[in-house]
């Protein structure tokens, strides 16, 4: 199957997931990856050469964790982000971070209604399917502080009353990691609500090449109107749960445990991963097999993504920094020392 419909979606709501993880059928597997093909082949009409960071994108919308995409102006950090969102049926929201934004324009605000003497909160663009977050590190802490509830907890406290995020909810944020002028580090607390931290690279010489023969007639970017979407929001609901529903084997669990363990006690590291770093590995090694297709859980997607998890979550020590050592070097060191399960 290489073009599926929404159609051929709308099917699996039909046939409701069973609790047995065993019970994904091998068309709901075939499913699954002829959508992360169409998805990439839509994409691949505006974006060339960011496969990975699209499988990312998908994994993490299916593990229900949002995206960090970090990278210098000008690789289609947005664009990708943009096309994304397009590639689906949900509704798309843009916020451009900068250092005067308050938390109330992005979370919304309460005003007075004059003609009833009432208040009545006005909703912000946070509220959306996807919610692009556009140079996140230029906002200041009290607004930063604003997003840990909405993207923690999918929801909104304000004068005592709450409100539910759409759904799906899935933040996309992008920040340029070479220019400090009027930015702001992000905490740490912020880093960990980011399932992933994806670093989006320059295209190499061939790639950039197809970008000039691709672009050198269309200097207004026509070619993003041919984009089509693949699917519908009950649709990603209904992946979500086969996406549970894939088999892990209890070694495999351990194994998890044991990466995130010795991240706690590796001499190399002042801040090491929390038990939610551990539980994003476990879901996005679900949903990588899932994409692959595949009902069961390998080491290879395990160690695939230990780093692209793990990397914003840990801190080296100042001796280690000094030194010329990396966070991501860290991390390869532990999975080699770390045996994989037979």
């Amino acid at each position: 199957m290489e073009n599926p419909t929404n159609n051929d979606f709308e099917e699996l709501n039909d046939n409701p997931v069973q609790e047995n993880q065993n019970l994904i059928s091998d068309d709901e597997v075939s499913l699954v990856k002829a959508y992360h093909h169409s998805i990439q082949n839509e994409l691949k009409k505006v974006i060339i050469g960011q496969e990975n960071t699209v499988e990312l994108l998908l994994i993490a919308l299916l593990s229900g964790g949002h995206v960090l995409l970090e990278g210098v102006p000008g690789v289609a950090k947005t664009l990708t982000a943009k096309m994304f969102s397009k590639s689906m049926e949900l509704d798309f929201s843009r916020i451009q971070f900068t250092p005067d934004l308050m938390p109330t324009d992005v979370l919304g605000t309460t005003v007075l209604n004059m003609k009833t003497s009432e208040f009545s909160f006005i909703k912000g663009p946070i509220f959306g399917n996807i919610v692009l977050i556009d140079e996140i590190n230029r906002a200041p802490a009290k607004t930063q502080a604003a997003l840990f509830e909405v993207m923690e907890e999918k929801q909104l406290s304000n004068d005592g009353t709450t409100y539910k995020m759409a759904d799906p909810f899935f933040v996309i944020a992008t920040q340029n990691p070479i220019e400090q002028e009027g930015t702001y580090k992000l905490p740490e607390a912020q880093l960990d609500r980011f399932i992933f931290k994806v670093k989006v690279d320059y295209p190499d010489l061939e790639q950039e090449k197809q970008i000039l023969q691709q672009y050198k007639g269309d200097f207004d970017k026509r070619v993003t109107q041919t984009v089509q979407s693949i699917l519908k929001p009950e649709n990603i609901e209904q992946l979500r749960q086969l996406t549970e529903k894939v088999y892990i084997e209890d070694s495999l669990v351990d194994h998890i445990a044991d990466i995130v363990f010795a991240t706690r006690k590796n001499k190399d590291l002042y801040l090491g991963a929390s038990p939610r770093a551990s539980l994003a590995i476990l879901k996005a090694a679900k949903a990588k097999a899932l994409l692959s297709g595949r009902n069961f859980v390998t080491p290879d997607d395990i160690n695939a993504l230990t780093a692209v998890v793990l990397d914003h979550r840990i801190i080296l020590t100042a001796e280690r920094e000094l030194e010329g050592y990396t966070t991501q070097d860290v991390i390869a060191d532990i999975l080699k020392k770390i045996e994989i399960p037979r």
